[in-house]
């Protein structure tokens, strides 16, 4: 499914306004040190990868070429390889003693062949002895029914359309996990954008399977990006691991 909110360049110019820097990105640039290379899966606008760039080799990798062109042209972008691709399929030929997929970029997998296999290209890049960490939302807290129109509703400035008006509308399938979920942004002459979008509310213990069939293993879970230990009323689920000694 192709999502506009991340294909097209009129809504990626968004993004950077409402996702800069948060506590994921901190917290890896602290998982980072003393790693000498890093791969960023589901890169995006390449925040995160641009700013693991330097005194390292980094590879940010996105199937979104809208997302990547902003990548390139942001600072530091010349210091990061970047790759147009989809994290089930792309293989580098390489590997990584970290390897990175934040922003809840897990989600987007919308079923278990698609987590598996995401979770296999983690494993064929993971060096002995690396880590890999990622997060998705925890479905118990189910943050979707926070995202209706009355209660996601916010606004910031654009530098070049001034003040811009979003909100969301929402969907919930409890059969397939999958949510449904309208991105609406408006200008303040009544300009609007909308993108729809598909995420996964997939459960910590499905994630763990998926984990463990890749050949990859948990050493502790997370409940926020701030390294506070996963509890059951956490928003976030963040695992945190490494390969099996089978797989290293």
């Amino acid at each position: 499914m192709i999502d506009d909110l991340f294909e097209d360049p009129a809504l990626v110019q968004f993004y950077d306004l409402e996702n800069g820097w948060m506590d994921d990105t901190r917290f890896c640039l602290g998982l980072a040190k003393g790693k000498a290379s890093v791969l960023d899966l589901g890169c995006g606008t390449g925040l995160l990868a641009a700013a693991l760039g330097e005194g390292r080799e980094v590879f940010g990798v996105d199937p979104a070429a809208a997302m990547l062109k902003v990548a390139r042209q942001r600072a530091g972008g010349q210091r990061v390889t970047w790759v147009e691709a989809d994290a089930r399929t792309v293989r580098l030929g390489r590997r990584f003693d970290l390897i990175v997929m934040t922003g809840h970029a897990f989600q987007v997998l919308l079923t278990d062949d698609d987590q598996r296999a995401a979770c296999e290209t983690i494993a064929a890049h993971l060096a002995p002895g690396g880590t890999f960490i990622f997060d998705a939302r925890n479905p118990a807290v189910a943050e979707w029914r926070e995202w209706t129109p009355a209660a996601s509703r916010r606004a910031f400035d654009h530098p070049g359309l001034g003040r811009i008006t979003a909100w969301n509308d929402v969907a919930y399938d409890p059969a397939t996990e999958v949510v449904t979920y309208e991105t609406v942004y408006q200008s303040e002459a009544g300009q609007e954008w909308r993108a729809s979008s598909r995420i996964r509310f997939a459960s910590r213990m499905a994630i763990a399977a998926r984990i463990a069939e890749a050949g990859l293993q948990v050493e502790r879970w997370l409940g926020d990006w701030k390294g506070k230990s996963f509890a059951e009323g956490d928003a976030e689920m963040i695992p945190v691991g490494s390969q099996t000694v089978s797989q290293a």
